[in-house]
């Protein structure tokens, strides 16, 4: 899969540094692969949440953290949405933001 806005992740892996490591880790898995469908992504990331039609969120660093992206199976591109505290999540899902 190709992944746009990877800075996205490299920034946030600078202000967070123990998320960095898991963050390296979900961007090669998702090079690697070319995900056809949700399905095929639960077999890799089974705590990953599909909301609505492309939106998935990631827990990272056991859940203290949130990757939100937007999956393009069709055209095999992921777009880096948020990257996020929990906290921060729970903000933007309160604001209706999602």
């Amino acid at each position: 899969m190709h992944i746009i806005t990877r800075m996205r992740l490299t920034q946030f892996g600078h202000a967070h540094v123990d998320a960095a490591p898991p963050l390296l880790e979900w961007t090669r898995i998702m090079r690697r692969k070319r995900y056809g469908s949700p399905r095929e992504v639960l077999v890799d990331f089974p705590s990953v949440d599909f909301i609505g039609r492309f939106r998935a969120v990631f827990n990272i660093c056991h859940n203290r953290y949130r990757l939100v992206v937007d999956m393009r199976f069709d055209l095999g591109r992921i777009y880096i949405r948020h990257v996020v505290t929990h906290a921060e999540y729970d903000r933007l899902i309160a604001r209706n933001l999602l």
